[in-house]
């Protein structure tokens, strides 16, 4: 092979290699006015809500628990009814792992969840619809590991 087509093949490899890097990141990463804050309004601002890992940081493959804390707007804690628990990668298309659950009341409008995995570094979302008395409103999470 002559040194030009060696140089126009190595010239091929590299752009591949550049263009897989960056469409891995496009794929994986955050966007960059991703909102990480762990308190926040409801989606029609019934209450106001609250996630906080009980070992930080959160971190890939393991089995981790959360405290969901729920309020009203004047601070008030919730007795909650029902609390439905999703989620997943938002850039993948997938759902969590596992099924997390709500493992136990722990008073003052505290909720532990229970069985929640994140199986590989990236964006991850998790998503509660909380049904109290108050009404029915939703609340999702951005985690980035």
């Amino acid at each position: 092979m002559s040194r030009r087509v060696l140089i126009a093949l190595a010239a091929v490899v590299i752009v591949a290699i550049v263009g897989w890097q960056l469409a891995i990141r496009a794929f994986v990463a955050a966007p960059d006015e991703l909102d990480l804050s762990l308190s926040k309004k409801s989606a029609t601002g019934l209450y106001s809500v609250s996630l906080t890992p009980e070992q930080a940081p959160s971190r890939e493959g393991a089995l981790q628990s959360f405290i969901l804390t729920v309020k009203m707007a004047d601070g008030t804690p919730v007795d909650v009814l029902r609390i439905a628990v999703g989620g997943g990668m938002p850039r993948h298309g997938h759902g969590l792992p596992v099924e997390p659950r709500v493992g136990a009341a722990l008073g003052n409008g505290k909720y532990r969840i229970e069985g929640v995995k994140f199986s590989m570094a990236g964006w991850w979302q998790l998503k509660f619809t909380i049904d109290a008395p108050p009404g029915r409103d939703d609340v999702e999470f951005n985690i980035v590991l």
